[in-house]
């Protein structure tokens, strides 16, 4: 949240207002929570154009810091080349000197408001703190409370059940070689088809009859030898080995 441009007039005209009744002419500058100018006027005084730059600086310094500017100086002018390298980081809008204040609504910083030129010491932050009581009158400041977070609720303990132990499964043949009619090892796996053949095969030699598997393999003695049919009808028949010889 930054300051509206409606605050932001609303502080600088009861910031003037109080300059002119101090007859001490200053250079007013308001920032919004980012350190951006939104407001800035300069009364006329012989050394306007350097107070116009110191009041800015001053708004910023106390946003930068979210204290006033004076409180800055205390602390920080202990500290060796911290004025120096804040305004070198800062491109010159850094300053520790009164007349700096940050702007808060319910706690909470909005902008910042710079006050520079007042012709006694002083008076930059009577002019300042008038123009903070304008703000406050506009929304009154409430003490911001911080969230609560959320308590974590206790969660009964439960013991965890015993995982089964591992056990590596039993090898089994792929049914890529049950189907092909492969073996493993030599051995035919059941339910494979080279056992099935083998099985079909016992059950029909099983089946037959000796005499019918026999009679089926037994060839008669003339197709075996073609010279036996000869030999039973002649008186004489030739001899097997030399068939052109007679006995």
């Amino acid at each position: 949240m930054s300051i509206s441009i409606e605050m932001a007039r609303k502080v600088l005209e009861v910031s003037k207002q109080r300059a002119l009744e101090l007859r001490s002419p200053v250079s007013i500058a308001i920032v919004d929570a980012g350190g951006h100018l939104v407001l800035f006027e300069r009364m006329m005084a012989p050394y306007g154009f350097a107070t116009g730059n110191i009041s800015i600086a001053k708004a910023h310094t106390a946003v930068m810091f979210n204290q006033p500017t004076d409180d800055v100086a205390q602390w920080g002018a202990a500290i060796p080349g911290f004025a120096s390298s804040l305004a070198a980081m800062t491109n010159g809008q850094f300053i520790m000197a009164a007349g700096g204040w940050p702007l808060r609504v319910n706690g909470v910083t909005i902008g910042g408001i710079g006050i520079s030129g007042g012709n006694a010491p002083g008076r930059d932050d009577e002019i300042a703190r008038a123009g903070i009581g304008a703000l406050e009158a506009m929304a009154p400041a409430v003490k911001a409370t911080p969230p609560v977070a959320p308590q974590p609720q206790p969660v009964a303990y439960k013991p965890a059940e015993p995982s089964a132990p591992y056990s590596q499964p039993l090898y089994s043949q792929p049914a890529y070689y049950n189907n092909q009619g492969y073996s493993n090892h030599g051995v035919n796996v059941p339910g494979s088809a080279a056992q099935d053949r083998e099985k079909n095969s016992n059950a029909n030699f099983s089946q037959e009859k000796p005499a019918d598997h026999f009679s089926q393999t037994k060839t008669s003695t003339n197709q075996q030898d073609p010279y036996n049919s000869f030999r039973s009808q002649s008186p004489n028949p030739p001899n097997v080995d030399h068939p052109g010889d007679q006995a």
